[in-house]
Protein backbone atom coordinates (compact mmCIF):
# COMPACT_ATOMS: atom_id res chain seq x y z
CA UNK A 1 0.00 0.00 0.00
CA UNK A 2 2.85 2.94 1.05
CA UNK A 3 4.37 2.24 -2.21
CA UNK A 4 0.76 2.54 -4.40
CA UNK A 5 0.25 5.61 -2.11
CA UNK A 6 4.00 7.36 -2.83
CA UNK A 7 3.08 6.83 -6.69
CA UNK A 8 -0.23 8.50 -6.50
CA UNK A 9 1.20 11.43 -4.65
CA UNK A 10 4.70 12.13 -7.35
CA UNK A 11 1.65 11.54 -9.78
CA UNK A 12 -0.55 14.15 -8.28
CA UNK A 13 2.47 16.41 -7.89
CA UNK A 14 3.35 16.05 -11.56
CA UNK A 15 -0.04 16.88 -12.81
CA UNK A 16 -0.24 20.10 -10.22
CA UNK A 17 3.41 21.48 -11.65
CA UNK A 18 2.26 20.85 -15.04
CA UNK A 19 -0.34 23.53 -14.73
CA UNK A 20 1.65 25.72 -12.66
CA UNK A 21 2.60 28.22 -15.33
CA UNK A 22 4.49 30.36 -12.73
CA UNK A 23 6.15 27.84 -11.03
CA UNK A 24 7.49 26.37 -14.68
CA UNK A 25 8.57 30.17 -15.85
CA UNK A 26 10.93 29.68 -12.31
CA UNK A 27 12.46 26.11 -13.16
CA UNK A 28 13.40 27.25 -16.25
CA UNK A 29 15.08 30.54 -14.74
CA UNK A 30 16.69 28.00 -12.36
CA UNK A 31 18.89 26.82 -15.42
CA UNK A 32 20.99 29.95 -15.51
CA UNK A 33 20.95 30.23 -11.94
CA UNK A 34 22.89 27.04 -11.97
CA UNK A 35 25.37 27.77 -14.59
CA UNK A 36 25.85 31.38 -13.11
CA UNK A 37 27.15 29.18 -10.10
CA UNK A 38 28.84 26.76 -11.94
CA UNK A 39 31.19 29.79 -13.05
CA UNK A 40 31.32 31.13 -9.73
CA UNK A 41 32.87 28.14 -8.04
CA UNK A 42 35.42 27.36 -11.20
CA UNK A 43 36.38 30.80 -10.43
CA UNK A 44 36.98 30.70 -6.53
CA UNK A 45 38.35 26.79 -6.19
CA UNK A 46 41.78 26.74 -7.47
CA UNK A 47 41.71 22.58 -7.82
CA UNK A 48 38.14 23.20 -9.93
CA UNK A 49 39.77 21.71 -13.48
CA UNK A 50 36.46 22.77 -15.72
CA UNK A 51 33.08 23.48 -15.20
CA UNK A 52 32.38 20.54 -16.08
CA UNK A 53 34.25 18.77 -13.57
CA UNK A 54 32.02 21.38 -10.63
CA UNK A 55 28.71 20.11 -12.55
CA UNK A 56 29.87 16.43 -12.18
CA UNK A 57 32.30 15.80 -9.44
CA UNK A 58 31.15 18.93 -6.74
CA UNK A 59 28.72 17.65 -3.98
CA UNK A 60 28.77 21.28 -2.68
CA UNK A 61 26.96 22.22 -5.98
CA UNK A 62 24.97 19.05 -5.60
CA UNK A 63 23.70 20.10 -2.72
CA UNK A 64 22.90 23.46 -3.30
CA UNK A 65 21.16 22.62 -6.69
CA UNK A 66 18.47 20.30 -5.18
CA UNK A 67 18.10 23.06 -2.80
CA UNK A 68 17.10 25.41 -5.51
CA UNK A 69 14.94 22.92 -7.06
CA UNK A 70 13.19 21.92 -3.50
CA UNK A 71 13.12 25.89 -2.12
CA UNK A 72 10.83 26.50 -5.86
CA UNK A 73 8.48 23.71 -4.99
CA UNK A 74 8.46 24.67 -1.19
CA UNK A 75 7.37 28.07 -1.57
CA UNK A 76 4.64 27.26 -4.14
CA UNK A 77 3.44 24.42 -1.42
CA UNK A 78 4.60 21.36 -2.67
CA UNK A 79 6.01 20.80 1.01
CA UNK A 80 6.00 17.05 0.70
CA UNK A 81 7.81 16.70 -2.52
CA UNK A 82 10.38 19.67 -1.33
CA UNK A 83 11.37 17.64 1.37
CA UNK A 84 11.83 14.29 -0.14
CA UNK A 85 14.20 16.36 -2.53
CA UNK A 86 16.23 17.72 0.03
CA UNK A 87 16.42 14.35 2.28
CA UNK A 88 17.77 12.83 -0.99
CA UNK A 89 20.20 15.18 -1.46
CA UNK A 90 21.44 14.75 2.20
CA UNK A 91 22.05 10.72 1.53
CA UNK A 92 23.90 11.40 -1.71
CA UNK A 93 25.71 13.94 -0.42
CA UNK A 94 26.10 14.33 3.20
CA UNK A 95 24.78 18.31 3.32
CA UNK A 96 20.97 18.83 4.74
CA UNK A 97 19.90 22.19 3.29
CA UNK A 98 16.34 22.95 4.42
CA UNK A 99 14.07 24.15 1.65
CA UNK A 100 12.75 26.80 3.60
CA UNK A 101 16.04 28.52 3.95
CA UNK A 102 16.54 31.54 2.18
CA UNK A 103 19.63 31.60 0.17
CA UNK A 104 21.47 33.97 -2.29
CA UNK A 105 23.18 32.93 -5.62
CA UNK A 106 26.47 31.67 -5.17
CA UNK A 107 26.63 29.84 -2.37
CA UNK A 108 29.73 27.63 -2.68
CA UNK A 109 29.89 24.42 -0.12
CA UNK A 110 33.67 23.19 -0.25
CA UNK A 111 34.34 19.76 0.70
CA UNK A 112 30.91 20.07 1.85
CA UNK A 113 30.38 16.73 3.98
CA UNK A 114 28.33 17.43 7.38
CA UNK A 115 26.99 20.68 6.29
CA UNK A 116 23.42 21.97 8.31
CA UNK A 117 21.84 24.88 7.25
CA UNK A 118 18.11 25.17 8.99
CA UNK A 119 14.93 25.91 8.55
CA UNK A 120 14.92 29.64 9.20
CA UNK A 121 18.87 30.25 8.19
CA UNK A 122 19.53 33.13 5.82
CA UNK A 123 22.40 33.69 3.68
CA UNK A 124 23.42 36.37 1.22
CA UNK A 125 24.86 36.64 -1.98
CA UNK A 126 28.92 34.93 -2.63
CA UNK A 127 29.20 33.35 0.86
CA UNK A 128 31.54 30.36 1.31
CA UNK A 129 30.79 27.53 3.60
CA UNK A 130 33.38 24.42 4.48
CA UNK A 131 33.05 21.12 5.80
CA UNK A 132 31.56 20.83 9.00
CA UNK A 133 29.38 23.93 8.92
CA UNK A 134 26.58 24.31 10.70
CA UNK A 135 24.19 27.11 10.65
CA UNK A 136 21.46 25.85 13.48
CA UNK A 137 19.44 26.83 17.14
CA UNK A 138 20.01 26.61 20.21
CA UNK A 139 16.25 24.90 21.11
CA UNK A 140 16.08 28.06 23.41
CA UNK A 141 14.08 30.41 20.39
CA UNK A 142 10.73 30.33 18.65
CA UNK A 143 10.01 31.53 15.12
CA UNK A 144 13.60 32.97 13.64
CA UNK A 145 15.63 30.22 14.87
CA UNK A 146 18.67 30.12 12.99
CA UNK A 147 21.57 32.65 12.15
CA UNK A 148 21.51 35.16 9.18
CA UNK A 149 24.86 35.78 6.91
CA UNK A 150 25.12 38.89 5.12
CA UNK A 151 26.74 38.73 1.55
CA UNK A 152 30.39 37.43 1.19
CA UNK A 153 30.90 35.40 4.48
CA UNK A 154 32.93 32.86 4.86
CA UNK A 155 32.71 30.49 7.77
CA UNK A 156 35.70 27.99 8.47
CA UNK A 157 35.85 23.95 8.47
CA UNK A 158 33.89 23.21 11.63
CA UNK A 159 32.28 26.35 12.72
CA UNK A 160 28.75 26.31 14.72
CA UNK A 161 26.78 29.24 14.29
CA UNK A 162 23.80 29.19 16.42
CA UNK A 163 20.88 31.78 16.89
CA UNK A 164 18.72 33.97 15.35
CA UNK A 165 21.29 36.85 14.84
CA UNK A 166 23.33 38.15 11.75
CA UNK A 167 26.98 37.97 11.11
CA UNK A 168 27.71 41.06 8.68
CA UNK A 169 29.17 41.54 5.35
CA UNK A 170 32.12 40.15 4.10
CA UNK A 171 33.23 39.18 7.87
CA UNK A 172 34.87 35.72 8.36
CA UNK A 173 33.93 33.27 10.99
CA UNK A 174 37.58 30.92 11.65
CA UNK A 175 37.21 26.83 12.21
CA UNK A 176 35.36 25.43 14.34
CA UNK A 177 34.57 28.41 16.22
CA UNK A 178 31.28 28.02 18.21
CA UNK A 179 29.33 32.22 17.64
CA UNK A 180 26.95 32.37 19.92
CA UNK A 181 25.94 36.60 18.99
CA UNK A 182 26.04 38.90 16.54
CA UNK A 183 29.49 39.25 14.35
CA UNK A 184 29.36 42.88 12.89
CA UNK A 185 30.41 43.85 9.15
CA UNK A 186 34.37 42.89 8.02
CA UNK A 187 35.41 41.31 11.20
CA UNK A 188 36.84 38.07 12.16
CA UNK A 189 35.80 36.34 14.72
CA UNK A 190 37.72 33.30 16.48
CA UNK A 191 37.19 30.88 19.47
CA UNK A 192 34.98 29.00 21.50
CA UNK A 193 32.45 31.04 22.52
CA UNK A 194 33.79 33.53 19.32
CA UNK A 195 35.25 36.59 19.73
CA UNK A 196 36.15 39.52 17.29
CA UNK A 197 39.58 39.81 17.00
CA UNK A 198 40.02 41.89 13.18
CA UNK A 199 37.94 44.20 12.44
CA UNK A 200 37.83 46.40 8.99
CA UNK A 201 41.51 45.39 8.66
CA UNK A 202 42.99 45.95 12.04
CA UNK A 203 43.54 44.01 15.20
CA UNK A 204 41.64 44.62 17.84
CA UNK A 205 43.26 44.99 20.95
CA UNK A 206 42.67 41.86 23.40
CA UNK A 207 44.80 41.53 26.80
CA UNK A 208 45.80 37.94 26.62
CA UNK A 209 48.15 37.82 29.36
CA UNK A 210 47.90 34.95 31.81
CA UNK A 211 50.39 36.01 34.01
CA UNK A 212 50.92 39.51 35.30
CA UNK A 213 47.12 39.36 36.02
CA UNK A 214 45.64 40.96 39.83
CA UNK A 215 45.54 38.16 42.10
CA UNK A 216 42.02 38.42 43.42
CA UNK A 217 42.91 36.85 46.91
CA UNK A 218 45.57 39.11 47.63
CA UNK A 219 43.86 42.02 46.26
CA UNK A 220 41.18 40.98 49.52
CA UNK A 221 43.64 40.19 51.82
CA UNK A 222 45.45 43.60 51.36
CA UNK A 223 41.71 45.37 51.47
CA UNK A 224 41.04 43.59 54.94
CA UNK A 225 44.22 44.50 56.24
CA UNK A 226 43.95 47.74 55.07
CA UNK A 227 40.58 47.97 57.20
CA UNK A 228 41.82 46.29 60.46
CA UNK A 229 44.44 48.90 60.17
CA UNK A 230 41.91 51.61 60.33
CA UNK A 231 39.99 49.91 63.35
CA UNK A 232 42.81 49.75 64.88
CA UNK A 233 43.67 53.36 65.09
CA UNK A 234 39.79 54.26 65.54
CA UNK A 235 39.95 52.04 68.93
CA UNK A 236 43.74 53.74 69.61
CA UNK A 237 41.83 57.52 69.31
CA UNK A 238 39.17 56.82 71.46
CA UNK A 239 41.22 55.15 74.22
CA UNK A 240 43.52 57.95 74.08
CA UNK A 241 40.59 60.51 74.13
CA UNK A 242 39.05 58.86 77.20
CA UNK A 243 42.41 58.93 78.91
CA UNK A 244 42.89 62.26 78.51
CA UNK A 245 38.99 62.97 80.11
CA UNK A 246 40.14 61.10 83.81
Amino acid sequence: MLPLAAWRYCMNIKVTIGSDNELLKKASELYKTLCSELKSIKERDPAAASELEVALLYSGFHAVAAYRIAHLLHTHGHILAARFISQSAKFLTGIEIHPAAKIGKGLFIDHGCSVVIGETAEIGDNCTLYQGVTLGGTGKDVGKRHPTLGNNVMIGAGAKVLGPFRIGDNSKIAANAVVLSEVPANCTAVGIPARVVRQDGKRVSCDLDQVHIPDPVAQELCALRRRMEQLEKTISDMENKNNGTL
